[in-house]
């Protein structure tokens, strides 16, 4: 996995990903001891007001940002957008009300909104063969999940020293770094979007997605994954704190164990996806959290809270089953697009998905003031059922059977030859990786 670090624009850029995504997990902590602070036992309802909003810039506004910086160099957006969130979270520390968090947390996302899909639509152009691509999208989910494993430790350390307010910087100074790293790449320009309306731009990408079946299922397993981890990025806070009565690090080490999961299913899965379609990994991992999450619940509401080490150790078989569902969506997104459609399509997936946090964080959050956490869980784990069934209805099984008249070459071609002749024609399937088989 860690060869392709050898390449030098993608190791500028994975180390862009890094630093940016530790500045956005302490971003991450400080939010939830802000909204404690503003808030107090209604923190859950805060945070999950925050992420709607966060998911509302990225629904709305990443298909229309991605029209309008598409004729524009990747590295000029990416640059920018990293400046502008620079300076956004120069503010979050200076904030007095929860109005005040609401407003910069939505500029602070229309700007992510940009960055996000533009970044992830240029990997696949630098790295052009599959199983390269494959291992870097395992090292981008190992980068996602530093967010919830080094950055809430890192968070952890600098606590002991400082207010929560200072970790604002730290997120502001891992932006800068993004910016001065991605200055130092070179990142290929798509001219696909060369000659198109901006209308064109702008709806390309979901046309693209929802007209393709593995894209809509993936969509499916998008909701799967969101309901769960959305319950525990809002409401982990209020179990470690108010359930448990634990401290800050306490905090810190919950997340952090999410996070470890999630790292060791992205070791694990470009050896699995090389022997595995991905369909068949996605569905046993979306299956196996949704059934998790509903036990989970029924325990809570009949037996009270886990001991603090099995609570941990559901939060680290939750962030292992996230990332098995999530790490292969970016091999099904190369596959079903042309390279001049690969940014749009990035960018549909971006706003689809997020699409499905918009709904999950904001259920997940007030569920658990309103009815207690055993409902909002309860709620995410039936939501996570219902994705996972939406997910095989619309993408069905990959193989299929495909037949093919040749009367115009002989019997002895070696077309025919290699795939076998039934009246000059042959009969071949193509399974989930696009490999291709002799029908038996």
């Amino acid at each position: 996995m860690w060869a392709i670090l050898k390449h030098r624009d993608f190791a500028r850029l994975f180390s862009a990903q890094v630093v940016a995504l530790i500045g956005t997990g302490l971003m991450t902590v400080a939010l939830g001891l802000l909204a404690y602070d503003l808030a107090g036992p209604q923190a859950g309802a805060v945070l999950g007001t925050a992420y709607a909003i966060k998911m509302v810039a990225y629904v709305g506004l990443a298909p229309i940002m991605g029209a309008v910086v598409a004729r524009f160099r990747r590295k000029t957006v990416l640059i920018f957008v990293d400046i502008v969130r620079v300076g956004i979270a120069a503010c979050l520390p200076f904030v007095e009300t929860v109005g005040q968090v609401y407003l910069l947390i939505f500029v602070l996302q229309t700007a992510s909104a940009t960055f996000t899909p533009t970044f992830q639509s240029a990997i696949p152009d630098i790295l052009q063969d599959e199983a390269e691509y494959t291992r870097a999208l395992s090292l981008s989910r190992l980068a996602y999940d530093l967010e919830n494993l080094l950055s809430p430790a890192l968070a952890g350390i600098l606590l002991l020293v400082m207010s929560f307010s200072g970790l604002f910087v730290g997120t502001a100074l891992g932006f800068v770094a993004s910016a001065c790293l991605i200055w130092k790449s070179t990142i290929p320009q798509n001219t696909g979007s060369q000659g198109r309306t901006f209308k064109e731009r702008a709806t390309r990408g979901i046309w693209i997605y929802l007209n393709t079946p593995r894209l809509r299922g993936l969509l499916g397993f998008n909701l799967a994954a969101a309901s769960v981890s959305a319950f525990v990025l809002v409401n982990t806070v209020i179990i470690v704190r108010g359930v448990y009565t634990l401290d800050e690090t306490a905090l810190a080490l919950a997340m952090g164990t999410y996070g470890a999961g999630s790292m060791v299913a992205a070791f694990a899965l470009p050896w699995m996806l090389d022997r595995v379609p991905d369909r068949t990994v996605m569905t046993c991992a979306a299956i196996l959290l949704s059934m998790m999450t509903l036990l989970q619940a029924v325990w809570l509401a009949i037996s009270g809270p886990l001991e603090w080490t099995n609570f941990l150790g559901a939060w680290f078989l939750s962030g292992m089953l996230y990332s098995a569902i999530l790490t292969p969506s970016g091999r099904l997104l190369r596959r079903s697009a042309q390279p001049e459609d690969r940014p749009a399509v990035f960018t549909a997936q971006f706003a689809l998905s997020h699409a499905c946090w918009l709904v999950t964080y904001p259920t997940a959050g007030y569920l658990a003031v309103w009815g207690g956490l055993w409902l909002s869980l309860g709620a995410m784990g039936l939501l996570a059922t219902l994705g996972t069934a939406l997910a095989l209805w619309l993408w069905k099984p990959g193989l299929r059977i495909l037949s093919h008249s040749h009367p115009d070459l002989p019997d002895n071609h070696p077309h025919l030859l290699q795939y076998g002749i039934r009246e000059h024609s042959h009969t071949y399937v193509i399974d989930d990786n696009h490999r291709v088989w002799p029908a038996q």
